[in-house]
């Protein structure tokens, strides 16, 4: 599971790499919120929060990983930040999720996938309304409004792949 863990730690920063600016927001549409799903799902609450630590803990020791090639500490701290711890939490609550459900299909993924990406756009909309001093109008028409159809289809897609494929 070890490896796993490192593979959808590794996963995650090539989906930062994977991104589209939006130009009236600080945070871009990426592909990191598709591994962070998965890792959850697939690998549970352990090992899925874990995958995202090891995410997190490269990018602190500035290795390239987040978004647009950055890292550092300074990122967590920014704007962005918020979405990133949210990857730890949103993962571990996926996985938690997962374990509890009788079955694994698709609806029940879906619905576990939906309740992480609540927890992680909600740490990424309080992060990002205070360190850019907004209000939480602005924060939720900047941060949060703009990606959801896009969660809709990763969350869809995540759900599908969990559901058909067990590590």
């Amino acid at each position: 599971m070890m490896v796993f863990a490192s593979l959808f730690a590794a996963l995650t920063a090539v989906g930062a790499y994977i991104q589209i600016p939006i130009p009236f927001s600080p945070v871009p549409v990426t592909l990191q919120v598709f591994f962070v799903l998965l890792a959850g799902s697939m690998l549970k609450s352990k090992w899925g929060g874990l995958s995202m630590i090891v995410y997190t803990l490269l990018g602190i020791a500035g290795l390239p990983v987040f978004a647009g090639g950055s890292s550092g500490m300074g990122v967590l701290f920014g704007p962005t930040g918020g979405y990133i711890t949210g990857f730890i939490l949103a993962a571990y609550a996926i996985g938690k999720l997962s374990e509890k459900a009788d079955k694994s299909g698709l609806f029940i993924n879906a619905l576990n996938m939906s309740a992480g990406v609540l927890i992680l756009y909600a740490c990424g909309f309080i992060q990002l309304m205070f360190v850019a001093d907004m209000g939480p109008g602005t924060s939720l028409a900047l941060g949060v409004i703009p990606f959801l159809p896009g969660e809709i289809v990763k969350t869809g897609v995540a759900a599908y792949i969990a559901s058909t494929y067990k590590l």
